[in-house]
């Protein structure tokens, strides 16, 4: 079966309105698929659906609940290899990334099956009255899920796998980039034992529209979101209208900071990791990286070296190390950004152009002496572009760290563990990475402060992002 449908109640559909529109392979730009649009009479389908499997499954126990989870983990970390390739086609991120998304997309299962039987309560004793305090945590209702094209499995995963624990039904609208990787998800999970609409996949050229009629459909309760701040704060004013619960993955603008003190063998591999993981197109991507005087200029010049060895090419290819950017937009605000910083006065180290050819392409790129005033310091790159700049009082790179108003996350080297941990308490960021380039971890919570989200996703609070807590005050 060709699963480029509507996936709603279980079955494949073409859309109300027969429409559809074209998937693209950004390292070739020639079409993979076209995909069903889906459009309002859809929504109210899957929303109708999801309202009557959720009945079930909110009804069964959490062990019943959880060996389900099980199972889509079991059988998708068996087909690693499919997805990866499906990854490749459609975002362009290179054959190790893609695996690396994929056993990450899958341990959410794991993660939450586990989680699924740990919703703990609470009995206790009310000190004043002597009333018994019963607390107990309940699924919140239906769910509507909007993820982004930069991980088209794992950030739908990290928002199916807990909600599905807690006991509720979703509808996922994923990225029109790359909707491929999700659809491609529902033979497993129907496989794995998720029943016919507990889980339903609305691709749609009509985001905007489709999101807005969910959000003020009363059977909705959560709205799960993870992308730009600015579509984040028009989601958070759609979801006032009917008081949805929020949890928003927003966006970044990661500070990486390495002490004069630092193993720089050490910083050298976290920093490429964090910069150059997803090909820099991720918000936890190190956007700002800040090298004490003292190990500039040698960790420039090594940091240059290592980017310049990277291999640019198709994904599909094991020996790539650096794929396409997912379409021509991106690319080229990447390119106008090295532009901005070069005129301003930073220094290109390496890179710094786009091949010629076709697919969105751009060279790994290092720029040194980058001033506070390039827009890159101030908005997310998302792309192979370190911007390096130089700090010699900590105190002070600390404000400048902090001087934004994204709080996703922020990355620490040094040699020092109490230095490292004193600076992590000071930084105003929802997650640190101390002496390591990558923090997602299923078992996490993984979020932001300030302007980069609301809630937390993986760990025990992802499973409580979808679950109401009821107080009852009993008397026995």
């Amino acid at each position: 079966m060709d699963f480029t449908d509507l996936y709603i109640d279980g079955a494949w559909r073409q859309g109300a309105r027969g429409e559809r529109f074209d998937v693209i392979n950004p390292a070739t730009e020639g079409v993979l698929a076209s995909v069903a649009s889906a459009d309002i009479e859809d929504a109210d389908l899957a929303l109708d659906a999801a309202e009557q499997a959720m009945r079930d499954w909110a009804a069964r126990t959490p062990r019943q609940r959880s060996e389900v989870l099980r199972k889509a983990w079991e059988l998708m970390t068996a087909r690693l290899d499919d997805f990866a390739r499906l990854i490749t086609l459609e975002n362009g991120k290179a054959r190790a990334d893609a695996m690396g998304e994929a056993a990450y997309a899958a341990e959410f299962f794991r993660w939450f099956a586990e989680e699924a039987v740990r919703a703990d309560g609470l009995i206790t004793t009310a000190p004043a009255s002597g009333a018994r305090i019963i607390v107990q945590h309940k699924p919140a209702g239906l769910a509507v899920l909007v993820t982004p094209w930069n991980y088209p499995a794992a950030m739908g995963t990290r928002k199916i796998a807990p909600a599905l624990a807690a006991g509720c039904a979703v509808i996922i609208k994923p990225a029109s980039e790359t909707p491929l990787t999700m659809l491609a998800l529902m033979p497993l999970l129907e496989e794995a034992g998720v029943p016919p609409g507990l889980v339903n996949v609305l691709p749609s050229k009509r985001t905007g529209a489709l999101v807005d009629h969910m959000l003020h459909d009363p059977r909705v309760r959560v709205v799960s979101f993870t992308g730009s701040t600015a579509v984040g704060r028009k989601l958070l004013h759609t979801a006032a209208d009917q008081v949805l619960k929020p949890a928003m993955e927003l966006g970044g603008n990661a500070p990486l900071i390495v002490f004069d003190d630092a193993d720089l063998d050490v910083a050298l591999e976290g920093a490429m990791l964090a910069k150059m993981r997803n090909l820099g197109e991720a918000c936890t991507a190190a956007n700002r990286i800040y090298l004490h005087e003292a190990i500039a200029e040698e960790f420039t010049r090594r940091m240059a070296e290592a980017m310049g060895k990277l291999k640019v090419g198709d994904g599909t290819d094991p020996s790539v190390d650096v794929g396409p950017l997912v379409n021509a937009e991106t690319r080229d605000k990447v390119a106008d950004f090295v532009a901005d910083a070069v005129a301003k006065g930073a220094r290109l180290e390496v890179g710094g152009q786009a091949p010629d050819g076709k697919g969105f392409f751009y060279m790994p790129t290092v720029l040194s002496n980058v001033p506070e005033t390039a827009e890159c310091v101030h908005d997310e790159i998302f792309g192979p572009v370190a911007a390096l700049q130089t700090f010699s009082d900590e105190d002070d790179v600390i404000q400048r760290a902090n001087d934004t108003e994204y709080g996703l996350v922020a990355y620490v080297f040094t040699g020092d563990m109490k230095r490292g941990l004193k600076v992590c308490e000071r930084l105003d960021y929802g997650m640190v990475g101390l002496n390591r380039g990558l923090v997602s971890d299923p078992a996490a919570p993984f979020g932001g402060t300030k302007q980069s989200g609301l809630g937390r996703e993986g760990g025990h609070e992802g499973m409580l992002e979808f679950m109401e807590t009821q107080y009852i005050s009993a008397g026995w």
